[in-house]
């Protein structure tokens, strides 16, 4: 079980990390990579962290929310898989059956608060219209708030009450169940990667992506390894790009 001080701790990571999503200007902590360390920096369990958080990361890959469009709250679903995989101590899989869920849930709940919000902006538009400037800028300030809001109460009443009774359901459930599940929170990167290649030019630059399959597969070159090496070939890519545009800038000036 979490203590007291780690709840309250965990409960204000969720506020600070909405407000900094929805605020002028974010650190990214809304993604599973940062936020989950975080938490388990927190927690006093740092690999639980990052391995939750680069599982949900992986899973979220190709996930945006275009314009007013909701996405599942990943963030929110890191750091209480996160918390409940180290206060059960049943492993990431534990986090993970309820997480999700959560964050899934925080689709719905992100739609209520922005009706919410809506209300509030018509009333602030209001105040100002009538010479409140101030007051009105104030009461915009409330919507911030009420999506910090959201997060910190999802994740507390998750933190608190969730344990015991994960702890609960995985004691009652059947092992072809619980496999299952494992299985299918394995696959879950995969569906992500598969998202984000579908909107990457894989067929124009397919030789990059034969040659990282060879490093891992065949070479077994780790992952860090492999992103260092397609840094180079970006930079590289990138920096022969520049030079052929300034050579037809080039003759371009001279033909004039």
């Amino acid at each position: 079980m979490l203590e007291p001080i780690q709840i309250v701790l965990v409960t204000v990571l969720a506020f600070i990390m909405q407000m900094d999503e929805m605020g002028p200007q974010g650190f990214g902590l809304i993604y599973p990579a940062i936020i989950g360390p975080l938490t388990g920096l927190l927690l006093n369990d740092l690999q639980s962290g990052c391995i939750v958080g680069g599982t949900l990361q992986l899973m979220s890959l190709g996930v945006a929310a275009v314009g007013g469009s909701s996405t599942p709250r990943y963030g929110w679903a890191t750091i209480i898989a996160t918390a409940v995989a180290i206060s059960t101590g049943k492993g990431v899989e534990a986090g993970l059956a309820l997480g999700i869920p959560v964050g899934m849930l925080g689709v719905q709940m992100d739609i209520v608060v922005r009706l919410i919000n809506g209300v509030i902006i018509r009333k602030s538009e209001r105040m100002v219209q009538d010479g409140k400037d101030k007051a009105g800028q104030r009461l915009m300030l409330l919507c911030w708030v009420l999506f910090g809001l959201e997060a910190a109460l999802a994740v507390l009443i998750s933190v608190t009450l969730g344990a015991s009774f994960v702890n609960q359901i995985l004691d009652a459930t059947p092992q072809w169940v619980t496999k299952g599940l494992s299985l299918a929170g394995a696959l879950l990167p995969v569906v992500g990667f598969s998202m984000l290649l579908k909107y990457m030019p894989v067929k124009k630059y397919f030789n990059y992506v034969l040659l990282g399959f060879v490093m891992s597969a065949y070479l077994n070159v780790p992952i860090l390894g492999i992103a260092i090496v397609g840094f180079a070939l970006a930079f590289d890519f990138y920096r022969r790009k520049n030079e052929l545009v300034l050579e037809h800038v080039e003759e371009a000036d001279e033909d004039e």
